[in-house]
């Protein structure tokens, strides 16, 4: 088992806000430069492959941690598009059916949001809080480095979502249906 003292003695603390404007203290790229510099090559390799979008068909990572996080990750997405296929009363072919019960209330709750913008906010803090829950013991091992490269990906994704910006790109997609511009 790799202990990694000095990789994570240089990733810095972070925290996610509603506060849009506040910056990340590093990106995913230098996250993986890092790792690629402290880690094992396979572990390296590892974390250089992490995602936020697991494989629809279940591989082994060769981590206990990220195969539990994928597990979940996918059975979320799953009951999703379940859930919205549902929705529009629309057949939802070939997708295997999760029976984890709090993956598909976590699915149920942001379906039924008016705003798609409050259901992201919503599933992005739900998986958050689930990293948190599973995440190692040990803060030196390499399950803690991947944990700490996925909810930075995360932080990443949310500080994409401005209300401003999805509303103007909203009106502009919406004028080009229609045929009108300004």
């Amino acid at each position: 088992m790799e202990h990694l003292y000095y990789l994570v003695a240089q990733l810095p603390s972070f925290s996610v806000t509603d506060d849009s404007s506040a910056k990340l203290p590093i990106t995913t790229e230098y996250y993986k430069d890092l790792c690629s510099r402290f880690m094992s090559a396979e572990s390296s390799r590892i974390a250089a492959g992490l995602t936020l979008e697991p494989p629809l068909e279940q591989e082994t990572t060769g981590s206990a941690f990220l195969d539990a996080w994928y597990t979940r990750e996918r059975n979320l997405r799953l009951a999703l598009a379940q859930l919205r296929a549902l929705k529009m009363k629309k057949e939802a072919k070939n997708l295997p059916l999760t029976s984890d019960g709090e993956v598909i209330q976590a699915a149920r709750t942001a379906t039924g949001m008016d705003s798609p913008l409050s259901a992201e906010q919503f599933l992005n803090q739900y998986r958050m809080a689930l990293l948190d829950k599973i995440a190692p013991l040990d803060i030196f091992s390499a399950d803690a480095v991947y944990c700490y490269g996925l909810k930075l990906m995360l932080a990443e994704r949310m500080k994409k979502f401005n209300r401003d910006e999805g509303l103007a790109s909203y009106h502009k997609i919406y004028d080009e249906i229609l045929g009108e511009k300004k």
